[in-house]
């Protein structure tokens, strides 16, 4: 089966900025390090695109809705067509029910 195509929404691709540019105020090495683990993970999906754990959120689970967790963070996708969409990349610890 060919590798599917990873897609970001913009909202996802803003999360991400802004966790690198948090991440970077502090410690710019950490972040670098913190993009390569999620470039890694997320390249997975191309290949494993049911990598991801299936939310006990009752509506993101009828939305089709798969998370995968990379370090503190989760990053929200679905499984489309011909690929995978990224929609949202949250902290563990953050309410995320009224972001998606």
């Amino acid at each position: 089966m060919p590798e599917r195509k990873i897609r970001y929404l913009p909202i996802a691709q803003k999360d991400l900025l802004e966790i690198m540019a948090y991440i970077r105020s502090d410690n710019p090495a950490a972040a670098l390090d913190v993009l390569d683990r999620f470039d890694e993970a997320i390249a997975k999906l191309g290949e494993f695109p049911y990598l991801g754990v299936v939310p006990k959120d009752h509506r993101l689970r009828l939305l089709g809705y798969r998370i995968l967790i990379v370090d503190h963070y989760l990053v929200f996708y679905v499984v489309i067509d011909d690929g995978v969409e990224i929609r949202r990349v949250i902290h563990g610890k953050r309410r995320y029910e009224f972001l998606l």
